[in-house]
């Protein structure tokens, strides 16, 4: 098994103003409760540094000179400045949280609507691990720079102002002198902070290797019980979890002392204010109630410039998640295609290749289909025949424009794939794969699929149809009956089943079967042949099969051979060619003899 799981780059970046820019932008819907949380930001970092100013006050003015009544009054004033504090605390965190949570719900759906609409080759090259760590762990670093980040900072920078505005009306020598350590702390901060981002990074690449390592073995984990894989995997997991730790690690070492020389710093700083500030008292050029508000105000001085240290980290974070969001928002979509939703005909479902070239890596070299051509009449059936890589469930997929080809013209109804709008062509057609997937839910839910234009008794009709209904109605609870994760409830039988209930409850005109009686059974495969037989009649099919006896009757084979089309015409013109097909045919039904006898 192999861990050479694709990760993404961890570059060091600078903060860059346009991320900031387009993730302030998901506030445009919010502005009055934005407005609303600065206001009370604003409220609360003045109130909260009233308190050492009414102790000047009180010093000076009424406990040196002996008049204990005025202090009543600045009491009071010190027990309404904490109420209207916290008040503006409680109103802030509420709306700051909220809002956070109403610009989280935006980008995700924004995320979810996004995903739904990438083309499938975005999926064939990215790992679903690393999609889950976007739409989760990144989103959620986003919702904690709007909760906390962008909060925090303009709280701090309110309280800074706030703190240096009542010390400068003090006095502004002693003012200059409590900033004699700022610029230390700065080049400190800029020092540690950059090393802990460094760390940071790593660690959230580790972190998404570790999230696609994780969803891999989960959803394999069938294929490692039955090989006793868990020693090997569990060896591998700690190859992957080590770095992770480490970087961990490196994070936590450099926060250890940033956290520890800050507060040293802020202890040198209030001596400074000591050593300044007393002998200013002695030479009385200030009172002793300013050098007693100083000491408190340098104590609260220090706390929002750590706090708006800390800050960056969050703020580096928020901008390594936005940037990896949005270059997966910028990611092209599929593109819709044009204005057409039905031919000129709307009960034509011919289907057309002409001259198609296409290959999966637009810049390999490998052909996957070359020069493929064909023609496929309204109510008639194709039958598309040959080895494992010949191309066929790749013509399925370009008829479906999953894929953009190189070369060549797709027609469904003698349009181009091209000019019809996505959603339309694919309505028109109903496809039964051989590895059916289903969704948590309950019966009629997965062969609804949610549109609730398809009535119940539509969904009864289509499982009887394809002989569905009875293992239906063996069920504790019938079309209620609960589907788990994948369908692993249901036996891989009764998936295709519901899989082919699911195609015809939709009535589409064309109808694919990608090997889709390869997971039933010879009874039940021959008590669905009459009721596919009669749908056939009324669609355009399109059959992948290996067992020739399910595609003898088609009005149209096509074998295929590297991409190519090699023969093409009917069963009994294909036998008698004495080619690839004929071969195929004396295989297959040498295998029946030697099975039969």
């Amino acid at each position: 098994m192999s861990t050479a799981i694709e990760v993404e780059e961890a570059e060091e970046r600078p903060v860059q103003l346009t991320l900031v820019l387009r993730l302030v932008g998901y506030l445009r819907n919010y502005k009055a409760r934005v407005a609303a949380a600065l206001v009370l930001i604003l409220i609360s970092a003045t109130a909260s540094q009233v308190g050492p100013r009414l102790t000047q006050i009180g010093v000076d003015e009424h406990i040196l000179r002996g008049d204990m009544d005025g202090l009543y009054g600045l009491i009071g004033l010190y027990f309404l400045s904490i109420i209207v504090q916290y008040a503006a605390q409680y109103g802030q965190t509420r709306v700051t949280e909220l809002t956070g949570q109403y610009v989280m719900v935006d980008l995700r759906r924004q995320i979810f609507q996004h995903l739904q609409r990438l083309p499938l080759r975005y999926f064939d090259r990215t790992p679903v691990g690393r999609t889950m760590t976007r739409t989760t762990n990144d989103v959620e670093a986003l919702n904690e720079f709007f909760t906390e980040g962008v909060v925090s900072v303009f709280m701090d920078l309110f309280t800074l102002i706030a703190i240096v505005a009542f010390m400068a009306d003090m006095d502004w020598h002693l003012t200059l002198a409590s900033c004699t350590m700022i610029p230390i702390l700065a080049l400190a901060t800029f020092y540690l902070q950059n090393r802990a981002m460094g760390a940071y990074r790593e660690l959230r690449r580790r972190l998404a290797r570790l999230n696609a390592y994780l969803q891999e073995n989960i959803t394999g984990m069938e294929v490692v019980q039955l090989f006793g894989r868990q020693r090997q995997n569990l060896t591998e997991f700690d190859d992957e979890h080590l770095p992770y730790r480490q970087a961990e690690d490196r994070e936590i070492h450099y926060y250890a002392i940033f956290f520890p020389f800050t507060e040293f710093i802020g202890t040198v700083g209030m001596g400074v204010v000591v050593w300044y500030g007393t002998s200013s008292v002695l030479e009385q050029r200030i009172d002793l109630g300013v050098l007693i508000a100083f000491l408190q105000y340098v104590r609260r001085f220090f706390r929002p410039i750590m706090d708006i240290s800390d800050r960056y980290a969050l703020l580096q974070s928020a901008m390594a998640a936005s940037e990896r969001i949005f270059e997966l928002l910028d990611h092209p979509t599929e593109s819709q295609g044009g204005k057409a939703t039905q031919s000129s005909d709307p009960t034509a479902a011919a289907i057309e290749f002409e001259g198609v070239y296409f290959k999966y890596d637009p810049e390999g070299t490998q052909w996957i289909l070359e020069d493929v051509s064909f023609r496929v009449e309204s109510g008639h059936s194709l039958a598309l025949v040959g080895a494992t890589g010949s191309g066929k469930t790749t013509i399925v997929n370009l008829l479906c424009r999953f894929y953009e080809i190189q070369q060549g013209t797709v027609r469904v109804d003698g349009v181009d794939v091209h000019d019809w709008d996505v959603h339309a062509l694919r309505r028109r057609i109903g496809i039964v794969q051989q590895d059916v997937f289903l969704f948590t839910g309950d019966i009629a839910g997965n062969i609804r699929l949610g549109e609730q234009g398809i009535a119940d008794e539509r969904v009864r009709q289509v499982s009887r149809y394809v002989n569905a209904e009875g293992f239906i109605d063996r069920l504790p609870k019938g079309f209620s009956q609960p589907v788990a994760e994948g369908g692993s409830s249901l036996s891989s039988g009764q998936r295709q089943l519901l899989s082919f209930a699911r195609a015809l409850a939709f009535d589409p005109q064309i109808l694919v079967l990608d090997e889709a009686t390869s997971n039933i059974d010879t009874e039940t495969e021959q008590l669905i042949q009459d009721a596919i037989a009669r749908l056939m009649e009324e669609r355009t099919s399109v059959v992948i099969a290996h067992r020739l006896s399910t595609i003898r009757n088609a009005n149209q084979i096509l074998v295929l051979h590297h991409g190519q089309v090699r023969e093409q015409g009917r069963h009994d013109e294909l036998v008698r060619l004495g080619g690839i097909y004929a071969r195929l045919h004396r295989l297959h039904y040498g295998a029946e003899a030697d099975s039969a006898t």
